[in-house]
C-alpha cells in the first residue's frame, strides 16, 4: 500500500468499518484484541468510543490514516509523569503492512509523547513476530531484553522482546507521519 497522504490523527466512531475490516482480515489482530468482541461494525464503534477515541491523562490513541481510512493504530498508554514513562503499542491492517506506516506512525507518536514531557517510551512484541521487531528498531527503539511468557493470547503464552526509546536518543532516519 502506497501512502503519500498518510497522517496520524484521532480515532472517531466513523472509523468503525475500517476497524472491523482490519480485525476481520487478520487472525493475529483478532488474537491481539483478546476479550474484546469486534465482530460487527457496531461493536467496533463502541470499542472506538470507549477505548480509542477517549483521551485521558494516562492514555492517547492515534489512528494511522492512509487513503482516507484508518489502517492502523498507535497507543501511548500508562503515561506516568512522575518518572516520565509510557507504554507504546501499535498495529496495522494486513493490507497496510510492509509500507513503513507503522514505523513512521510510531516515530510521530513518540515525538508527541516527548513533547508532552515523557522521557522513556517502552514497547514489546512477541518474539515470533520479527516484522514488529523491525518496526520498533526502525522507529528508534533498540531492544533491551526478553520477558518470558509475558503475553497470553487465548491459552498460549508468548515471550516478549522489550524495546525502549529515550527522549535523548537520536532521531530515527525516517519521516514521521504528520499529525
Amino acid at each position: 500500500m502506497s501512502a503519500p497522504n498518510a497522517v496520524l490523527r484521532q480515532w472517531t466512531t466513523d472509523d468503525d468499518g475500517a476497524l472491523h475490516c482490519a480485525v476481520a482480515g487478520s487472525e493475529d489482530l483478532r488474537l491481539q484484541f483478546g476479550h474484546h468482541n469486534l465482530s460487527t461494525p457496531d461493536e467496533c464503534r463502541s470499542f472506538i468510543e470507549d477505548q480509542l477515541a477517549r483521551e485521558s491523562a494516562s492514555a492517547r490513541h492515534f489512528a494511522i490514516e492512509a487513503g482516507g481510512k484508518a489502517v492502523g493504530s498507535i497507543g501511548v498508554t500508562n503515561m506516568e509523569f512522575n518518572h516520565g514513562t509510557a507504554w507504546i503499542s501499535y498495529w496495522l491492517a494486513a493490507a497496510a503492512r510492509g509500507s513503513g506506516l507503522a514505523a513512521r506512525g510510531l516515530a510521530s507518536a513518540s515525538e508527541w509523547a516527548f513533547s508532552e514531557g515523557l522521557f522513556r517510551l517502552e514497547l514489546g512484541h512477541r518474539v515470533n513476530n520479527p516484522a514488529s521487531c523491525r518496526v520498533a528498531t526502525r522507529a528508534g527503539f533498540p531492544a533491551e531484553g526478553i520477558e518470558r511468557e509475558k503475553l497470553r493470547y487465548g491459552v498460549e503464552r508468548f515471550d516478549v522482546e522489550t524495546h525502549a526509546r529515550l527522549a535523548t536518543d537520536p532521531q530515527p532516519d525516517l519521516t514521521p507521519l504528520p499529525r
